[in-house]
């Protein structure tokens, strides 16, 4: 949701401001069409960075409230024998966390896609192997390596400690 409603915001702005760099042109029906046209060209573009922006923030959410009696603690130093954790946790703390579970999730996601590339080839009878890809595809591959690296995520980022609470 926050994805979606960060794209078409963005996607809104940049076409008021096309709009008025072309001098507020009166709104008929080919103006009205055009800017749907302009809008849904910059969603697609926007929906694929909000992603990003979505994923970044979800990270802090995660280490800041516990789930199902388990918190994800970062370590204040990252030495291995630490065990002094940050109690509240910014967006800056999250870079070096963020950007490791990023690239485990593109391994995931594109190991995830291998596998059902060969599950297409071996057990289908599609033409072409990729026929049954799009974005919502995508986005279950990126949802279920999501799921999955949450499994990895501590012994590929040492700063981070899954704790019981």
């Amino acid at each position: 949701m926050c994805s979606l409603f960060l794209a078409a915001s963005f996607a809104l702005l940049l076409t008021l401001f096309i709009y008025m760099k072309q001098g507020f042109p009166p709104v008929d029906e080919e103006i009205m069409d055009a800017l749907f046209d302009v809008w849904k060209f910059w969603f697609a573009i926007a929906l694929n960075m909000a992603v990003l922006i979505a994923l970044f923030r979800s990270v802090k959410y995660l280490f800041n409230h516990p789930h199902a009696g388990y918190v994800l603690k970062l370590k204040k130093c990252f030495k291995e024998d630490s065990h002094e954790y940050l109690e509240v946790i910014g967006y800056g703390d999250l870079v070096k966390v963020w950007r490791k579970w990023f690239m485990l999730l593109i391994w995931l996601v594109g190991s995830l896609m291998v596998l059902a590339l060969l599950f297409t080839y071996i057990f289908s009878f599609y033409e072409s192997l990729f026929d049954w890809f799009n974005i919502y595809v995508l986005y279950a591959f990126i949802l279920l390596a999501g799921y999955l690296s949450f499994i990895f995520l501590g012994s590929r980022c040492k700063s981070v400690r899954i704790v019981k609470c």
